[in-house]
């Protein structure tokens, strides 16, 4: 499984950059995790948007689902732009919020598929499981496998056992760290960079990636926090670009 950060910034983009996406492919298959605030821009700078056979969607706080919108009107776009046939296309997302779900679908352009906690979901090479977390809203984490690796992908929550027991022994672990040491990060359902240096040190992952990144401070000092939690885990920021075979 080839993982590429798309956008990694919490709540808004900075300049030429993305909040939440993260492009997934195997054997020829790519699917988006999130579409936030320039993803859809971003995204093509690593495959064309006629290659997307899919999105996944965590929840639906616009840092993570704003850019639906951008991918609707590519589709609607397409058949005027393109002498390629069009390709089928599902975005993918919780029944929670049953407005903002509907949002998801667009004049027949798009198929919508509703995933539940208690059951698996099948994307091409991709099985996905989905674990509820702590947030302001319905939210979402996933484990995401293949037949040779699997990644796992925290969304935006606290620091839950739950979550790590789910993310035990995943090959990368993708965990947001919206906050600093010693900030208290708990009324806004997100983690710091300790608590998700503990989560990788708990779950024994050997990498760590460091997502939704604030606006402030040295990103540096994330990887030190979080490194000293999990001294066998190799930790790295997030940045556009970022990618590795798993």
């Amino acid at each position: 499984m080839k993982i590429t950060v798309v956008g990694y910034w919490h709540a808004f983009p900075e300049a030429g950059e993305a909040t939440s996406g993260y492009l997934i492919e195997e054997d020829g298959f790519k699917v988006l995790i999130d579409c936030g605030s320039g993803v859809a821009s971003q995204v093509q700078h690593y495959c064309d948007l006629a290659e997307l056979d899919a999105v996944v969607i965590s929840h639906y706080h616009d840092d993570h689902v704003s850019d639906i919108g951008s991918l609707h009107y590519y589709r609607l776009l397409q058949p005027h732009i393109s002498t390629s046939p069009q390709k089928p296309f599902t975005i993918y997302g919780h029944g929670e919020d049953s407005e903002a779900f509907e949002k998801l679908s667009f004049e027949g352009k798009v198929d919508t598929q509703v995933y539940k906690a208690n059951q698996s979901l099948r994307i091409g090479p991709f099985t996905l499981h989905f674990y509820k977390t702590t947030h302001p809203v319905p939210c979402y984490a996933m484990r995401i496998e293949t037949q040779h690796s699997t990644l796992f992908y925290t969304a935006d929550t606290g620091f839950t056992t739950d979550i790590v027991q789910a993310a035990a022994g995943a090959d990368l672990l993708i965990a947001e760290s919206s906050f600093y040491k010693g900030q208290d990060s708990s009324p806004f359902g997100h983690m710091t960079s300790e608590e998700a240096g503990q989560m990788a040190g708990l779950a024994k992952v050997p990498a760590l990636l460091l997502t939704h990144l604030p606006h402030f401070g040295d990103h540096k000092q994330l990887v030190i926090e979080a490194q000293n939690e999990c001294p066998d885990t190799h930790v790295e920021t997030a940045s556009s670009g970022w990618s590795k075979n798993i």
